[in-house]
């Protein structure tokens, strides 16, 4: 199945985790990416630009979250980032409609 059409270049997506890389830090790698895929089926409500700066901010966080993941104050670091990401896509607010409780 071809992967989705996405503005984060292929070399992001397809790297291995590095040795040293830990579950945590893949998992945050996933929550980014999945905040870029919720921003793209959202394009028809922002601006060129909006989109624009806020895939810039995506891709520079996930090419840092090896780095970001090694600081003592890392899951506050990253949890705030994802508390912004998600004030734009809305992603906590979003139900998947296979899980029906």
């Amino acid at each position: 199945m071809p992967r989705a059409r996405t503005r984060i270049p292929g070399f992001v997506l397809d790297q291995a985790a590095p040795p040293g890389v830990t579950t945590l830090t893949e998992f945050y790698r996933e929550e980014f990416l999945k905040h870029h895929q919720c921003l793209q089926a959202q394009r028809e409500y922002f601006s060129a630009q909006a989109i624009q700066n806020a895939e810039y901010a995506l891709l520079k966080i996930i090419a840092d979250l090896d780095r970001l993941s090694e600081q003592t104050n890392a899951e506050h670091v990253v949890a705030r980032l994802l508390k912004e990401f998600d004030s734009v896509t809305g992603l906590s607010g979003r139900s998947d409609p296979n899980k029906i409780h």
